[in-house]
């Protein structure tokens, strides 16, 4: 690695700093701590600053906050370490400075010069993270009520800048913005980790209405794939809305950027993944806004749900498996409105997925065959929340993904939707 570190050292240039200049300090990055609160990390771009130092912030608006920093640290390997000082082109971490967002400038009280500010993206998708309905509520986590969600969620907007909670009419759910399912999903893995329990809903697109015309947000997606895959990836795209932008072959590959609504890209990843046989590279950032460009693709196989609480009995899944695709294993806990497979048709089909064989005492020839049962697909938390609609929920527990009705009883369902 060393001749490598020192070609960089040799050929790229180092951060413009002025150690001379009146302190200038844009905050780039922002961390929480329980006992400080938030922490500002920053690049020193001109002068120096030191522990117990009276500095100036600029707000948005070029409005002035004073603050006092109470500690200054350095990067230092994995960690962090405190020192008295730091100058121009060191990467400090700052505590004291309690209402700091990324973009705004710490710089010297005396002559305060604000840098151009930082602008971070809006949520583009928004989810409904609520409490945990299901019968098994409370059986595999730690925090199930909605006063442990609020807080949590909330304590998560002091270090996630680009997320956005709300309150909804019901008291147990709460609207969480962010900038992709990726965002979110990171979200709620953190969260079951730390020993939640909570429901998710499927991601819906924000959108503004400009002028009396509605507007949605539209993403630059970037894929490299192997020539010879080109084809999959081309039709995926087009049938959600996307429009090639440039294509450029680089060897054995090729990159195409399209332009897509990000309604599109819900559930495109996976697919695309299992068009390509997992030989696709994929990004996507915000583009812009513009006219709603019409209607989107959605699920095109309905579900197979239980309408039995029990565990799964290997006879039942054996006879299901022949018009569906199984979502569960012999010997998982179940309940009804729980969704257990894909049914190979466009409706929903309830089923009992704990029958037994019925017992007897003739045999007959045939009729006691063995059982040979389809290894179930296995789903990410990302994954599932991609393939859910808008009447299921994702339910997340620390150590089991279940994908479920809203409504779980079947005479509930067939009552909504006669009302629909």
């Amino acid at each position: 690695m060393e001749p490598l570190l020192d070609l960089v050292l040799k050929h790229i240039p180092g951060p413009e700093v002025e150690p001379e200049e009146p302190l200038q300090i844009l905050c780039t990055t922002l961390a929480w701590s329980e006992f400080v609160g938030r922490i500002a990390i920053g690049r020193i771009k001109a002068g120096r600053i030191k522990k117990g130092q009276n500095v100036a912030v600029t707000k948005v608006g070029d409005k002035l906050q004073r603050a006092k920093i109470s500690s200054v640290q350095v990067f230092e390997n994995l960690g962090r370490v405190d020192v008295d000082s730091a100058e121009a082109g060191d990467v400090v971490a700052l505590c004291g400075i309690e209402d700091i967002d990324i973009g705004d400038t710490i710089c010297d009280l005396e002559k305060p010069n604000g840098l151009p500010r930082l602008l971070v993206d809006e949520p583009t998708l928004e989810m409904v993270f609520t409490i945990n309905t299901s019968p098994f509520v409370g059986k595999d986590g730690k925090y199930v009520t909605s006063r442990n969600l609020r807080d949590r969620l909330y304590k998560e907007l002091e270090r996630n800048v680009a997320l956005r909670v709300r309150d909804t009419a019901s008291a147990d759910a709460f609207a969480v913005a962010g900038r992709g399912v990726l965002h979110l999903a990171v979200l709620v893995e953190t969260m079951r980790r730390e020993g939640f329990e909570l429901a998710v809903s499927k991601p819906q697109v924000i959108m503004r209405e400009v002028d009396g015309r509605k507007e949605e947000p539209f993403e630059n997606l970037v894929v490299e794939v192997p020539s010879i895959k080109m084809g999959p990836v081309m039709e995926m795209v087009g049938e959600r809305r996307g429009e090639m932008v440039e294509m450029s072959p680089r060897g054995d590959f090729t990159q195409v950027v399209f332009s897509i609504p990000a309604r599109g890209l819900i559930g495109i990843r996976t697919k695309m993944l299992n068009a390509t046989q997992g030989e696709a590279i994929i990004n996507h950032r915000f583009e812009s806004y513009r006219p709603i460009s019409g209607d989107v693709p959605r699920r095109p196989n309905g579900v197979l749900i239980s309408n039995s609480t029990g565990k799964a009995v290997g006879f039942s899944l054996f006879n299901l498996q022949d018009r569906s695709e199984l979502f569960i294993r012999p010997g998982e806990e179940l309940y009804e409105g729980m969704i257990v497979g894909e049914n190979a048709r466009n409706e929903d089909m309830v089923v009992n997925p704990i029958r037994e064989k019925k017992l007897t005492n003739m045999r007959a020839s045939g009729s006691d065959e063995n059982i040979v049962l389809k290894p179930p697909r296995q789903m990410s938390l990302e994954a599932a929340l991609e393939y859910i609609e808008d009447d299921e929920l994702v339910e997340v527990t620390p150590n089991f993904i279940r994908l479920r009705k809203m409504t779980l009883k079947e005479a509930d369902r067939r009552r909504t939707g006669r009302k629909g």
